[in-house]
């Protein structure tokens, strides 16, 4: 299936009755934009796993572009649990992935929202290098360093339309400071509880949004004072509503389906 939130764009393969037999190799030609299907995040849904108690409704297992994992993937993630709410006639799912567990809700009007979980916030949690505050960073700029399943690296600067970013990005993406690489964000306060956001993601580039990015962003600015918990985010592909709540961090925006699709045996030889 192809699938986006707010024009940051997947690929999810279901194999929750066949095994998806993917390799780092196929997860790259895949993604090539000009000979495969491309894609920001390849997803890939597998049965529900044991956990706590009780099994969860999908797991969920994320590639980049480069062939490389994530742990998490908040707007793939909110794709999917749509997907799986309209397929199963339920208003609330719970989903498993590498980054932790995901509550996800039919939030009405034709949204969706899901709890990334509790932000981390310790140096090693994230993780960095070494042991630090957090807060700010003692890098060029002072950025913020959030976990959210993945590591997060946040730039609060006047105009984030005016930061080079694909100059920008690469170089904070593979700073010694994070040994799993970063998602780097530029974020401009543009009025009460209303942010302005660009990113790059790691293993991927400049994406037109990203969920985890929006979640840790509005994290960082809470701590930092410049926004409260919750926050409206703007993006290139639109606007994400997220909420730092006690149970976690809640995002909320729209989905869509865009398509079903078969890989041909060609396709999938050809790198064979």
């Amino acid at each position: 299936m192809k699938m986006h939130g707010l024009g940051n764009d997947f690929v999810v393969v279901d194999a929750r009755a066949r095994v998806a037999g993917l390799t780092p190799d196929l997860v790259r030609r895949i993604g090539d934009r000009h000979t495969g299907l491309g894609f920001d995040q390849l997803a890939v849904i597998d049965a529900g796993k044991s956990h706590g108690g009780a099994a969860a409704d999908a797991h969920l297992t994320f590639w980049n572009a480069d062939g490389s994992t994530s742990g998490t993937c908040g707007n793939a993630t909110r794709c999917i649990a749509r997907f799986l709410m309209e397929e199963s006639g339920r208003a609330q799912l719970r989903l498993t992935t590498e980054g932790g567990d995901v509550e996800a809700c039919d939030a009405g009007r034709g949204m969706t929202a899901v709890n990334m979980g509790a932000p981390r916030l310790a140096w090693d949690a994230i993780p960095l290098a070494e042991e630090m505050e957090t807060l700010e960073l003692p890098i060029e700029g002072g950025p913020t360093a959030t976990g959210m399943g993945n590591p997060h690296c946040t730039f609060f600067v006047a105009d984030a339309q005016a930061v080079p970013l694909e100059q920008f990005g690469p170089r904070y993406e593979t700073h010694p400071l994070f040994p799993e690489r970063t998602n780097v964000q530029v974020v401009s306060v543009t009025g009460p509880d209303r942010l302005r956001m660009r990113v790059w993601e790691r293993g991927v580039g400049i994406t037109r949004a990203s969920g985890s990015s929006s979640c840790a962003v509005a994290v960082a600015a809470a701590r930092r004072g410049l926004a409260g918990r919750g926050v409206r985010i703007d993006l290139d592909g639109g606007s994400l509503q997220v909420d730092w709540r006690d149970d976690g961090v809640w995002m909320t925006g729209p989905t869509m389906h865009v398509a079903d699709g078969i890989l041909t045996p060609g396709f999938l030889e050809a790198g064979e």
